[in-house]
């Protein structure tokens, strides 16, 4: 099969396009013809090593862990999905080796859900790391009432736009933080915008909520993490997704988890209009170093993902 893989850490321009082995398809997996793959943030911080300390490398490794396609072939223990059956999955398993830029990849079960049949393939590689992170720190780590008020950082992101977008169809009031050019895309969503100015930020959510915020989402880490816990009412609630420092501010750092039953809550969320997904840029697979660079950038408020492009015949 095409995949891009790397056998080295480093950028983009440790990336090759070709050939690798077609992958083994286990007991509990399923063997997913890949449409599409979004690019997210850890890709890159995987791939340049950071991760090293907790997850271990098999080189020449495939990035990627989202993933949208069709299934092609189910392990003997996978009476859950058929061939043919359109899924999207976070494919992220114990270790570095065999990820979702490629023609195909065998997926452990537990990783796959049903993708929403209201969304395409790009659409929906786009939704599970960004959306299971939301809904996951919503619902486990700030645990979010109906008249709560959250705020969240970068809500104009991948993370952030589904964050907000969850918060608020669980009745919650949503303030967003972003740059000047994430504010229009924060009303677009329902939530009251306030601008990243370290002198002015922690006044502009008070002005807009005086007794404090009931939890904070951050998705960026930084010293907007640390003003965080200024805006937080007496028993407010702080958890971030991108910066350990976040204990020492008396929150909770949380990783995401692939979940069968979350990404099949996601789906139905998007099957019933509450979540929409932007696919900002899309490159074919062999330009996947291009699609890395276009993520690293950033400013688009909305995903990279890159494709695979299958004749009408073989899909």
């Amino acid at each position: 099969m095409k995949a891009i893989s790397y056998s080295r850490y480093g950028g983009p321009e440790v990336l090759e396009y070709g050939e690798r082995p077609d992958p083994k398809v286990g007991p509990d997996d399923v063997l997913v013809k890949v449409r599409a793959a979004a690019v997210n943030p850890v890709d890159r911080k995987a791939q340049a090593g950071y991760l090293d300390g907790m997850i271990d490398a098999v080189f020449p490794v495939i990035p990627g862990w989202d993933v949208s396609g069709v299934v092609v072939q189910p392990g003997v223990s996978v009476p859950e999905l058929a061939v043919g059956d359109e899924v999207m999955g976070y494919v992220r398993e114990d270790f570095l080796s065999r990820g979702t830029f490629a023609e195909y990849v065998a997926a452990p079960v537990r990783t796959l859900a049903r993708k929403p049949r209201t969304m395409g393939f790009e659409e929906s590689a786009a939704l599970p790391l960004a959306g299971l992170t939301a809904y996951q720190v919503l619902h486990q780590a700030l645990s979010v009432r109906s008249g709560e008020t959250v705020l969240v950082h970068a809500a104009a992101g991948g993370v952030g736009s589904m964050a907000v977008q969850i918060a608020r169809h669980l009745g919650c009031r949503v303030i967003g933080a972003a740059r000047e050019s994430g504010q229009d895309r924060i009303r677009e969503l329902g939530a009251e915008p306030v601008l990243y100015d370290e002198h002015t930020f922690a006044k502009q959510v008070r002005a807009l909520a005086p007794a404090g915020v009931d939890a904070v989402l951050d998705t960026i880490g930084g010293p907007f993490l640390k003003i965080s816990p200024e805006v937080l009412a007496p028993e407010g609630r702080l958890a971030s997704v991108a910066d350990g420092e976040v204990i020492g501010l008396g929150g909770r750092y949380f990783w995401v988890r692939p979940d069968r039953d979350d990404l099949a809550a996601l789906a139905t969320l998007a099957e019933e209009g509450v979540l929409t997904v932007r696919v900002a840029k899309a490159f074919p697979l062999e330009r996947a170093a291009d699609a890395q660079r276009a993520n690293a950038e950033g400013g688009l408020n909305g995903k990279v993902v890159v494709t695979v492009e299958w004749p009408t015949d073989a899909t």
